[in-house]
């Protein structure tokens, strides 16, 4: 088979939902994978034909169903698949099938989250998270001045960058929506407290197409067919 048909065996492993690539690394780098009976190394690459088996499975032919999980986080829940985080969305959610986060929600922030067990989106989204919208409602400490909606909306100074602009729509005294197309850590707390102000609550209402909607905090959706087409059109 010519190179260009062939595909590395560790996106091949998270593509199939098995875990991570770093962690497909790891199975490979410990022996636990096989390709056509013989143990795999880092880096080998993988025609359609060939069998794989991690663990003992043969993920060859996996013909579970891709999941895509809209998730209105609470706060207090952290974003993570290890258990040793004891709060982790994982265990909250208790999914019969193995899923993961996509990205993540800071865990004094509450509201949406996606979940799969795609790994190929979650690589496609995790690339390009730098320039798709994600929208927030947040709750300030004080009254907000005209002069703060001024500056956030340009861009703030933060972790020796500027932030890129952002959409800025004033909800009450002190509480906003920001629309922001980075995903710098803590980014909106840090932008608010640069000017001044403490955010006392920060909830996640959209990224890119999908909206958080009704769906009540602690509670899960699938995403629909015509949503998860969108999602995939602005990948």
């Amino acid at each position: 088979m010519s190179e260009d048909k062939l595909i590395r065996l560790n996106k091949f492993i998270a593509s199939q939902g098995v875990c991570s690539r770093r962690e497909a690394d790891k199975l490979i780098e410990t022996g636990q994978v096989k390709v056509n009976g013989k143990i795999a190394g880092l880096g080998d690459k993988i025609s359609t034909n060939d069998e794989v088996i991690v663990n003992g499975k043969n993920i060859s032919n996996n013909d579970i169903d891709n999941i895509y999980i809209a998730f209105n986080k609470p706060k207090g829940i952290v974003c993570t698949s290890s258990k040793k985080e004891g709060k982790n969305i994982i265990d909250y959610i208790n999914y019969p099938e193995r899923i993961f986060p996509v990205g993540r929600l800071d865990k004094d922030s509450e509201g949406l989250i996606l979940l799969t067990n795609d790994g190929s989106i979650v690589n496609k989204m995790m690339r390009s998270s730098q320039n798709k919208e994600k929208e927030y409602l947040v709750k300030v400490d004080k009254k907000i001045n005209p002069e703060f909606k001024e500056k956030m909306e340009p861009g703030v100074y933060i972790l020796n960058q500027v932030t890129k602009p952002a959409k800025f729509i004033q909800v009450n005294e002190n509480e906003f929506k920001l629309t922001i197309t980075q995903g710098l850590n803590r980014q909106i707390r840090r932008m608010c407290e640069s000017l001044g102000y403490n955010v006392i609550e920060l909830k996640r209402l959209r990224i890119m197409n999908i909206d958080l909607g009704n769906l009540k905090t602690g509670e899960w959706r699938y995403i629909k067919k015509k949503e998860l087409k969108q999602l995939l059109s602005l990948l």
